[in-house]
């Protein structure tokens, strides 16, 4: 690509791109809305070598707006792991070299992750030029507290392994995000009521666009809604309000609920049912009860 290509348009302005050191760039892009593009951005993506994107597809129409003309390539799960050393040794021969995802910030729920990784451990530089991000801004639009959150990906489209992630993360005192796709949000709304009763709950939607929502309260009221329509659309960032302080179990009943389940039930069996009572990690309450027995699950 030559010099004088190395340039971006916005609305009628052309604007020549700064020269790049050398190194990896993980730029973000739009998750929406394209004038959340930062111009950072669009000044990395016009002045890298290449552009490493999940899809040519999708990130060629973003190139096309701010008609940026550099060299798309792709890299994914299915070719990542093939495709990462010839990209190392490019640029540990000196390349410039963006990375980016379909949407928002690149390395949440992408490949990207080992790519970075194995760029750092080999002495090659990498910068972030950061941006729009499904996960804070549906933290910011949640309603929800701010200071302590857990984002921990899709949720699992298996009920079994949805219910268990659930279960693990019930007692964090944190505000849990999660993405989730319209088709399963009702199947998912169901299980956190189970798992998370009466907790506050946002479903965010379609972020930055044209239709963006924002529904807040309970799962089974949020649900309830979604219900009455014909069908749910757009991408979902899904977000749980930690426990509040009348959630917190006290020790003792959980001993006197333990004492009396073993009087009754074998320890496996006891710790289920206390786990199921209280809502809690059943794995936890097994090695409570374990330990109390001398490390004996008969």
């Amino acid at each position: 690509m030559t010099e004088a290509a190395r340039s971006y348009i916005i609305g009628a302005a052309r604007f020549e791109a700064e020269p790049l050191a050398p190194g990896l760039y993980v730029v973000a892009t739009p998750i929406g809305n394209m004038g959340d593009m930062t111009i950072r951005a669009l000044s990395t993506l016009a002045a890298a070598e290449t552009v490493l994107c999940e899809d040519t597809r999708t990130s060629g129409k973003l190139m096309e707006r701010f008609a940026i003309r550099t060299k798309l390539s792709p890299y994914h799960e299915h070719n990542a792991q093939k495709a990462r050393p010839a990209i190392l040794e490019r640029l540990k021969q000196g390349a410039t070299i963006a990375l980016i995802s379909d949407a928002g910030m690149p390395l949440v729920s992408d490949p990207g992750y080992r790519l970075v990784k194995e760029a750092a451990e080999q002495g090659i530089p990498v910068t972030a030029c950061p941006g729009a991000s499904a996960v804070l801004t549906g933290l910011a639009l949640s309603g929800l507290p701010t200071d302590r959150f857990l984002f921990s990906g899709f949720v699992p489209q298996k009920a079994g392994e949805r219910k268990r992630l659930f279960e693990d993360l019930a007692k964090l005192k944190a505000t849990l995000i999660f993405f989730e796709s319209p088709h399963r949000i009702a199947d998912t709304l169901r299980d956190l009521e189970t798992a998370f009763p009466g907790r506050a709950v946002a479903v965010t939607r379609e972020l930055t666009k044209l239709h963006e929502e924002v529904l807040r309260g309970t799962a089974q009221e949020i649900a309830g809604i979604l219900g009455e329509r014909p069908s749910v659309k757009g991408e979902i960032t899904l977000l749980v309000g930690p426990p509040t302080e009348d959630e917190v179990v006290p020790e003792e009943d959980i001993e006197s609920a333990i004492a009396a389940a073993l009087q009754s039930m074998p320890a496996s069996k006891a710790a289920s049912e206390v786990a199921r009572r209280f809502n809690l990690n059943r794995s936890d309450i097994y090695q409570r009860i374990l330990a109390l027995k001398g490390g004996d699950g008969a």
